[in-house]
């Protein structure tokens, strides 16, 4: 009986390639609220880059180390001079 042509033999099936990690930058606003970006696309407006860019779990590490306190600048300033926070219900 002949061989089988190599176009009629099983075909071996290749690894899958891992796909790289996508990279993002960090990102602040004027209200210095922290988000990351991917590094393949333009800050948006109103958010500027800072010098931390890497993985996402590079970056979100920063951010925890970095953004201890959650209120924006705004409110920040507003409850250090002692303005009344207004509270919604």
């Amino acid at each position: 009986m002949p061989e089988p042509a190599a176009a009629d033999a099983p075909q071996q099936e290749s690894a899958p390639q891992p796909e790289s990690e996508p990279h993002y930058r960090v990102v602040v606003n004027d209200e210095e609220q922290y988000s990351i970006w991917p590094l393949t696309r333009d800050v948006p407006a109103g958010w500027h880059e800072l010098e931390v860019s890497g993985p996402e779990s590079r970056c979100l590490d920063h951010i925890a180390e970095v953004w201890t306190d959650m209120r924006p600048l705004s409110l920040r300033r507003d409850t250090a001079v002692g303005a009344p926070v207004v509270q919604s219900r």
